[in-house]
């Protein structure tokens, strides 16, 4: 039973870690600045240190179970869903009284006296590889019933963070050495009474029990075009899918988001919100031309920041991509084979739902090595690709295009580029 149990741990330990983000984490890191008659003063600060993954609306929620009897007297710059019993309070009434206390992020536009630094932003939280400068989220909290040193405070327990849904697990606070701060003349420093850290990380595995993604894969040389496989996303909304051209389409409110967050699919063999297709567009005496396109499928979910992460032997020289972001990940230092894409600021970072206009696509350049490169056996393909995270699933290695008997194998020219068009046009529509 002990063996069972082991291993059962080590599976969920396995399946957080990336091995193409292995130190990607959430780290929430909790500030006491001031003592009160009664507790203290704290700034809580979450930073995003994952490379591709971000939060995306409606945004993080964040709760805990408190140590002893504390209250929460006021915030800024965030919010508890519930105030709980407070009826013990005569006078001043506390913000909240629950013992598991679940705090969301403000949203844009509150009244200034409600802010704080890095607050009100529906609780997105990009990735810390994509835009640092925003990979950062923060509230001030006034805690009572606490403790009025760092003796006597108790630090909160079961920490847990949802990213909108679930799949991040948080390990238990640890007292770190203390913040220290620079004034706004950075000619002082400032230090916290106390501070620890919670880090959170993110597993699939407890996310879903299926993928969110599919891949798709066609060539210049093959007019086959491999599909996702079947049911790559669970056929759990077959019954419940909209065809693409039903009437139900023009409805008022029918891409109004629920709070559930609960998809509607167009219907597709393969059911997943969302397919990447990677088309090898043209092969040059020195360069290969990738095309990669990433299709919305959901009617009810626009992705306001998106990523896609891909691993592949000669994405170690890259030349161009001509209509997205590119940023190589090195998570191994002797290995580059992994990179990142993720759209150009107010062009083409959101990708809109399911329709005409659910779609962003870019192509991509890359330097052939002759040693190593070869358009046999799926070379040219992914080994792995992540959207927004996830990992999506892959066609099987034996439907792959395949090189025509008559074909040479390194120099097949821009000759095919006319039906290569064609076929792709039709990819992008299907």
């Amino acid at each position: 039973m002990r063996f069972v149990i082991s291993a059962l741990f080590l599976f969920v330990v396995a399946a957080a870690y990336d091995p193409l983000d292995p130190n990607g984490n959430l780290t929430i890191k909790w500030d006491i600045v001031s003592w009160t008659p009664d507790g203290y003063v704290a700034v809580v600060t979450m930073n995003n240190f994952q490379m591709y993954r971000h939060i995306m609306s409606p945004g993080w929620t964040l709760g805990w179970t408190w140590a002893k009897k504390e209250v929460i007297w006021s915030m800024n710059g965030a919010q508890t869903t519930e105030q709980g019993d407070c009826s013990q309070f005569k006078g001043n009434v506390p913000h909240c009284c629950k013992k598991t206390p679940t705090v969301v992020d403000l949203l844009p536009g509150v009244p200034y006296n409600q802010q704080y630094s890095n607050c009100c932003k529906g609780g997105v939280l990009p990735a810390w590889g994509i835009d640092p400068q925003s990979a950062v989220s923060a509230f001030q909290i006034s805690v009572g019933m606490a403790g009025t040193s760092n003796k006597t405070v108790k630090l909160p327990k079961n920490f847990t963070l949802l990213g909108p849904g679930p799949g991040y697990t948080c390990g238990p606070a640890k007292v770190v050495p203390s913040t220290t701060f620079l004034t706004q003349d950075r000619r002082r420093k400032t230090q916290a009474l106390m501070t620890w850290n919670v880090t959170c990380t993110y597993s699939q595995f407890l996310a879903r029990k299926n993928p969110s993604c599919c891949v798709s894969f066609s060539s210049f040389y093959n007019e086959t075009i491999t599909p996702c496989p079947t049911c790559a996303c669970g056929c759990q909304n077959k019954n419940s899918c909209v065809k693409s051209g039903s009437k139900v389409l023009k409805r008022a409110g029918f891409n109004t988001p629920r709070k559930d967050n609960t998809p509607l699919l167009q219907c597709t063999h393969h059911m997943c919100p969302v397919r990447v297709h990677w088309h090898v567009k043209v092969n040059y005496k020195e360069y290969w031309r990738v095309k990669v396109s990433i299709i919305n499928f959901n009617y009810r979910m626009n992705y306001t920041l998106w990523s896609l992460a891909v691993q592949h032997p000669n994405l170690n020289d890259v030349t161009q991509v001509f209509s997205f972001d590119y940023k190589p990940l090195v998570p191994y230092e002797s290995i580059n084979d992994t990179g990142m894409f993720y759209g150009m600021k107010f062009y083409n970072d959101l990708l809109m739902e399911a329709g005409p206009f659910g779609n962003v696509q870019s192509e991509v350049l890359l330097r052939k090595d002759k040693d190593t490169f070869t358009l046999k056996q799926g070379w040219a393909f992914p080994r792995k690709v992540y959207f927004n995270g996830d990992e999506c699933m892959l066609p099987p290695p034996d439907t792959y295009p395949f090189l025509p008997n008559s074909a040479p194998h390194q120099q097949l020219f821009s000759g095919l580029t006319a039906i290569a068009a064609m076929v792709f046009l039709l990819v992008t529509v299907w």
